[in-house]
């Protein structure tokens, strides 16, 4: 006779799956959501320990990975030093001239010549950073605080505020920026940077002011926002706590490629005689005064004007490299 049919033993590997296949797929199925979650990084989209990135952490991800964005940093993080510390790799004195080496080209401890009043061309190429970047920094700041202030509220409380500054916005739109700088600073005595930057600040806050109104009008609509309503936060709560921080990616990205073009905008001004005025160092000036003399030392303009490209093509990459970053349509 046959021999009976033995009981069959269950296969143990240390773990407990069901006799069906149902439920040994499903243990499979944890063990390996198991073994995702223990992977450093966790998922696509989420950072240590399976926690999902914010949109500021998920950008910077993105940035630090971007050659646009490392090389631009890397300028503009050179201009910041020399300008704060211009001394580093320029140990001569910007106003210091000598009429009898007018228009010289290069020459040893002066590689970049000397202009038409015997300046080394060098040495203020490098002081006039300090003026340049101080300038747009300090004008993109002014801009950005007032422009995102006006928008905020406008699109916010919507109603009244939105149609007086919507049409006041109008109406500081349509003055042209380089004809109003030569009606408004032609009766500016100072030698300052101070009625440049106001300048920039009372014409530059409409462009800001459109888009931070448009981020918070789409911002508010939002449930979260619609959840505090409801369990009663004030309005500067939602405003302040919940709109602004979802709502600024935007008037980031306007603002970092603004900064570029006011730099543009402060030499165009002070070539046309209306912006910095000597004895302060721009490259605006240097190249207004070599403007004349471009056939015979074309030195004197190259150098200047050369920064001055660089400069606000390092912003403008860097601000499309932050806007390719923060965008999530781009992703």
């Amino acid at each position: 006779m046959p021999e009976p049919l033995q009981p069959h033993e269950p296969f143990d590997d240390g773990r407990a799956i069901d006799h069906t296949g149902a439920g040994g797929a499903t243990d499979l199925a944890m063990e390996e959501g198991e073994s995702l979650e223990k992977t450093p990084g966790g998922p696509l989209g989420t950072g240590p320990a399976g926690k999902p990135r914010s949109l500021w952490s998920d950008a910077w991800h993105d940035l630090r990975r971007n050659p646009v964005f490392i090389i631009s940093g890397l300028v503009i993080i050179f201009l910041v030093i020399i300008s704060i510390w211009p001394s580093l790799i320029a140990s001569g004195d910007p106003l210091q001239c000598d009429l009898s080496k007018a228009q010289e080209g290069s020459q040893p401890g002066h590689p970049f010549g000397f202009n038409g009043q015997g300046c080394d061309v060098y040495t203020r190429t490098v002081y006039g950073a300090r003026t340049s970047v101080s300038v747009g920094v300090l004008a993109t700041l002014g801009v950005a605080i007032l422009g995102s202030a006006l928008g905020g509220i406008a699109g916010f409380f919507g109603g009244a505020s939105d149609a007086v500054l919507s049409r006041i916005t109008d109406v500081f739109f349509a003055i042209p920026v380089v004809l109003g700088g030569l009606v408004l600073l032609s009766v500016v005595t100072s030698s300052t940077i101070w009625p440049v930057i106001g300048f920039m600040v009372l014409l530059g806050w409409p462009q800001i002011s459109r888009i931070a109104r448009s981020s918070v009008i789409t911002a508010k609509q939002n449930d979260y926002v619609q959840a505090a309503r409801a369990l009663g936060a004030s309005n500067s709560r939602m405003l302040l706590r919940h709109i602004t921080t979802n709502a600024v990616a935007p008037v980031i990205v306007v603002a970092t490629i603004a900064l570029g073009t006011y730099i543009s905008l402060e030499a165009t001004l002070s070539y046309l005689g209306v912006g910095l005025k000597p004895p302060t160092v721009s490259w605006g000036i240097d190249i207004s005064s070599a403007s004349q003399y471009i056939r015979n030392a074309p030195h004197m303009l190259l150098w200047p004007a050369g920064a001055l490209a660089i400069t606000v093509l390092a912003f403008i990459m860097l601000g499309d490299a932050v806007r390719d970053a923060l965008d999530p349509k781009l992703r």
